[in-house]
């Protein structure tokens, strides 16, 4: 994979926040989406916003996480759903080990990562 580089004012157009799950949905028919209910503080709100993760956390896992998710990432339809956001995660190679990238300490939900 060729490393893609990019300018500092790109990167700064990206806005990175703390969010925390309120609520974990299957969807019809998706093996691997989940449909996360998550809330970035009162500056944003609440979104919905699916994610591939089901095959590495449970739902017990994921309620009450506080998690980062890209906020002004452009809304996108998965499965009938309009997803509006990203969470980031770390993945190995072969994509068997899924981590979600989560603050190291307690902070407020929709604090900006910088």
């Amino acid at each position: 994979m060729t490393e893609s580089i990019i300018s500092y004012d790109d990167f700064a157009k990206t806005d990175l926040r703390v969010g925390k799950i309120l609520k974990v949905e299957d969807i019809e028919g998706a093996d691997k989406l989940y449909k996360l209910s998550v809330d970035l503080g009162k500056e944003i709100g609440k979104r919905v916003i699916c994610a591939g993760i089901k095959k590495h956390y449970s739902k017990d896992e994921l309620k009450n996480k506080k998690i980062i998710i890209v906020a002004n990432l452009a809304p996108r339809m998965l499965k009938g759903i309009e997803s509006n956001g990203m969470l980031l995660a770390a993945a190995s190679k072969d994509e068997m080990q899924v981590i979600l990238i989560s603050p190291e300490k307690d902070v407020e939900v929709g604090a900006k990562i910088k």
